[in-house]
């Protein structure tokens, strides 16, 4: 069986690394899989088994001219007309869309090529983007535009943002032009908090399946690092946050703010900050820029008393997994699909600061927590079940 895997990236963060996982299952069952993905550079040991769909300036270019036209994902025709190309000569049995948007891909052109192709295709969806007229999340936003057509956007500035044109309206006409009508197609959701809205969608017409998302258990177990004594935190009581991009829907003002409500016992650690991030932290945060080595943050994980996740905008986050699987107890506010991946008296409502931290001290002075099975999250479970899907479609 050949798979063809498409995402924005391939083995960094998040989606990245579930499409890694999902080909290593399939190889391990002897099977084939290439990952198409359009930025930033694979790991080395996935050079043979991935391909770009676009140059690094050919994102740029994307990138920029949805910054004015509010066009992510419908630019760069040509790029993408030769990446299809190159798929009708791979001629895979199946075809796995992960992550659309990304600056990488003109999906109009890619759906043209899928409705006449004759090839099974799955599409996990990671988010909401597919079927608004520009964000990823609009639960933030309060927004249900999405329902009935989008326009006059609330969020034309957040990604993919657009700073000149809001094209929302058009976007979400177009999107349901083209991503409607593809023969034999199932969507996967991560969650069933996105699998529900999926069915309020124009998307509802496929058949929509929950394959919540794995990690490898092998790599994220406790793992003794050293990163206390780095840092000089042997007696401190860590917080942890992770986030491969940081921002004010990952929670990280609230961050700033819990810095206040707890005492000197405790230190923030954050990961995943950017280079401004990184240098306009608060005096008493330890801010790390980001690490594309499962190995460094499995230490890290390791090393945290609490993996605090006080997000706005997600659909079945993998650190809490991985958080977990490193022996740490996870927080989380009530977002999403968040919650379906931790212990429900570690839930939070959102925006509740005061109830974070006493969630924090319950957890730190009194040992009052609970961590998810780390079996449950094991990739080559919840992976398998992409595998028996892709037979069945055969």
């Amino acid at each position: 069986m050949k798979v063809l895997q498409i995402n924005s990236v391939c083995g960094i963060r998040s989606t990245g690394r579930i499409c890694t996982d999902i080909a290593d299952v399939l190889k391990s069952e002897g099977n084939e899989c290439i990952i198409a993905y359009g930025r930033e550079p694979a790991p080395e040991k996935y050079n043979q088994d991935s391909v770009r769909t676009d140059s690094e300036i050919g994102v740029k270019i994307h990138a920029a001219e949805s910054r004015i036209f509010d066009n992510s994902g419908f630019v760069r025709k040509n790029a993408s007309e030769k990446f299809i190309e190159w798929v009708k000569e791979y001629d895979p049995d199946i075809i796995h869309l992960h992550n659309i948007h990304g600056y990488y891909i003109n999906a109009e052109v890619l759906f043209e090529y899928l409705k006449k192709a004759g090839k099974p295709v799955i599409w996990t969806l990671h988010d909401c983007w597919a079927f608004t007229g520009h964000c990823t999340h609009f639960e933030r936003a309060g927004c249900d535009k999405w329902k009935t057509g989008c326009g006059k956007c609330p969020q034309k500035r957040k990604y993919p943002a657009s700073y000149v044109f809001d094209a929302s309206a058009r976007n979400s006409a177009l999107k349901k032009r083209i991503f409607s009508g593809v023969p034999d197609t199932v969507l996967v959701t991560p969650s069933q908090w996105l699998a529900d809205y999926v069915q309020e969608s124009f998307l509802s017409s496929y058949p929509v399946k929950v394959i919540h998302n794995g990690i490898d258990i092998d790599t994220f177990k406790y793992t003794d690092s050293g990163f206390r004594e780095k840092y000089h935190l042997k007696d401190k009581k860590i917080l942890l946050g992770v986030s491969s991009s940081w921002g004010k829907s990952k929670g990280f003002y609230d961050f700033l703010r819990l810095q206040e409500k707890l005492n000197e016992n405790y230190q923030i650690v954050l990961v995943g900050l950017n280079d401004r991030q990184y240098k306009e932290l608060p005096q008493g945060i330890i801010g790390i820029k980001r690490t594309d080595s499962v190995t460094e943050l499995a230490g890290i994980y390791s090393a945290a008393d609490v993996f605090v996740n006080p997000t706005y905008a997600d659909n079945y986050p993998t650190v809490n997994l991985e958080a977990q699987a490193c022996g740490t107890p996870a927080i989380t506010y009530k977002t999403g699909g968040s919650v379906e991946s931790v212990p429900e008296n570690q839930i939070i409502k959102q925006g509740d600061i005061d109830g974070l931290a006493d969630k924090i001290r319950d957890i730190c002075e009194n040992g009052n927590f609970k961590i998810t099975d780390r079996n449950s999250f094991d990739k080559r479970i919840t992976f398998k079940k992409y595998c028996e899907l892709y037979k069945s479609m055969i």
